[in-house]
């Protein structure tokens, strides 16, 4: 299976292509997209597109996987990183592709192992997971971390039959106070 991760961003836009065989990861390249802050962001948001267009066209991805929104401090950035996840989101639907989606304590716990994990730390072991030469730019590394989650999680819902139990809560919306 072939997996594109995408590390959305109104700037930056990461992108990584991890193909598993078997038991292996196999790295296939790993990139950035950069948009012009110069450019209106209508525009921004369509290089944005066709940007994972070509990348979808070049590499023939089976499946897409993308990065949640973490946290944002300004909701006027929020909102541009949202739209720029929908513009990654609608490149994937518009090729017929399945998207799923991540958060980042997600990603980290089936990269590194630990939710918290620093940057650094998944930075070297997607490095050692994938035998890369050198650290990827940073972008690129959330991407290819994201695509490596969604293997991961494909194949522990294959091993379980598809479903993953969540513990259960002690209270449900019921128990709330509206």
């Amino acid at each position: 299976m072939i997996v594109l991760g995408i590390d959305p961003g109104s700037r930056i836009t990461g992108y990584g292509i991890v193909e598993s065989v078997g038991n292996r990861l196999v790295h296939i390249d790993n990139g950035a997209i950069f948009t012009d802050t110069a450019l209106d962001f209508p525009g921004r948001l369509k290089k944005i597109f066709d940007g994972l267009l070509e990348v979808i066209a070049r590499y023939h991805p089976e499946q897409v996987a993308v990065e949640n929104i973490f946290f944002a401090t300004n909701p006027q950035s929020a909102l541009k990183l949202g739209q720029a996840r929908g513009a990654a989101i609608v490149a994937a639907v518009h090729c017929g592709l399945p998207v799923a989606e991540y958060s980042a304590l997600q990603v980290k716990q089936a990269v590194v192992g630990q939710g918290r994990a620093e940057k650094e730390q998944v930075q070297k072991m997607l490095k050692a997971l994938l035998g890369l030469p050198e650290t990827a730019q940073a972008d690129a590394s959330d991407a290819l971390a994201v695509a490596i989650c969604h293997i991961n999680s494909t194949g522990l819902k294959q091993i379980t039959g598809g479903t993953v139990r969540a513990k259960k809560q002690k209270t449900s919306w019921r128990d709330m106070k509206l």
